[in-house]
């Protein structure tokens, strides 16, 4: 029996309830087909309003981005490639005068041991080789630079 009592008492809680939401609901002053239509206008007005400044907005801060910062960085990086490249220039002075001074040992022990065509290949392999390292330091100032 308790179970029945209780049951009862969910059913009225829950009639009341509708009941109460539906006399609340009849309170409620609804807007004029007139109002509505106002404040329609005006939520869209408003809308547009934050659109077209979030769109502004957008606009200058990636011609900054595009202009100014990435500009800044490309003249840093210009700095330091001019300081690099230099260093590098320096270095490969020297990295050339060793292989000349080497080259030039090579080529009087080739002379002393054969003459002819031998000589002059190995004259040409030594430049080959040379100008292939000179390459390979431009490339990775190069890559450097693109990083």
């Amino acid at each position: 029996m308790a179970k029945k009592e209780k049951d009862v008492k969910e059913k009225k809680q829950n009639s009341s309830y509708f009941k109460d939401m539906k006399t609340e609901l009849k309170k409620v002053v609804w807007p004029t087909p007139k109002e509505l239509v106002n404040d329609t206008i005006a939520v869209i007005a408003f809308v547009i309003c934050i659109g077209v400044i979030v769109f502004i907005s957008d606009l200058a801060f990636d011609n900054l981005n595009k202009y100014g910062i990435t500009a800044l960085q490309e003249k840093v990086r210009s700095s330091f490639q001019t300081t690099d490249s230099s260093e590098n220039t320096t270095s490969e002075n020297t990295t050339e005068e060793e292989a000349s001074g080497e080259n030039s040992t090579e080529n009087v022990e080739a002379e002393v041991v054969e003459e002819g065509s031998n000589t002059t290949e190995e004259q040409n392999t030594s430049t080959e080789e040379s100008s292939e390292e000179q390459n390979d330091v431009e490339d990775e100032n190069a890559t450097e630079a693109n990083e």
